[in-house]
């Protein structure tokens, strides 16, 4: 039983890091960066947003209530990216990251719900023939959770570390990073085969 438990937690601290679908990194990244430390409250609160949009989307897909092209998902899941890179773009230094919870969570939730898209497929053969298909989802959500924490945790103490050490402008690190990500997202959206 625990073992099966540990099993499942950590197909799902796996399935955020792994180094083939970076994806779900780069939406941490673009999610965390206009934050330090002390906002941690809010951070995970949009993070957990994010896992519960992720499970909700498995929920249905696993039990058949939502299905949705494979290539259609491939391609939102960039463009979600996309959007939260330019909103860290267009608002960086102008405190939008202190907002109310608003448009930020719920479009948070949203994202999350099309990336759990994404891996319903992949999700639904793990599960196979299993009777407990919601246990099985709750421990796989546990990893995902602690695999975002961890991503979280990394950028905001390398923002730290940026804008205290070398002293980097708050500004302009949310620029640059968010930047880059925008110049790695482009090409995903451009190949996707929803496209072609």
């Amino acid at each position: 039983m625990l073992e099966n438990f540990w099993f499942n937690v950590q197909y799902g601290i796996h399935h955020v890091l792994d180094i083939k679908a970076y994806d779900h990194v780069l939406f941490l990244i673009v999610l965390t960066v206009p934050y330090l430390f002390k906002d941690w409250k809010r951070v995970l609160l949009l993070v957990t947003m994010f896992t519960l949009g992720h499970s909700l989307s498995l929920v249905l897909a696993v039990y058949g209530v939502v299905t949705v092209k494979a290539t259609l998902v491939e391609f939102l899941i960039p463009i979600t990216i996309l959007i939260v890179a330019l909103f860290n773009v267009f608002t960086s230094g102008k405190g939008a990251q202190k907002e109310k919870i608003g448009v930020l969570f719920l479009s948070t939730l949203f994202f999350g719900l099309i990336h759990g898209l994404g891996f319903a497929r992949e999700f639904k053969m793990l599960l196979g023939d299993s009777d407990s298909k919601l246990m099985l989802l709750l421990e796989f959500a546990v990893g995902i959770e602690l695999a975002q924490i961890i991503i979280v945790f990394a950028v905001l103490l390398l923002g730290y570390i940026m804008q205290t050490i070398f002293r980097f402008n708050k500004r302009d690190w949310i620029l640059v990073i968010s930047a880059i990500v925008v110049g790695l997202v482009i090409p995903m959206i451009l190949n996707s085969p929803f496209l072609t």
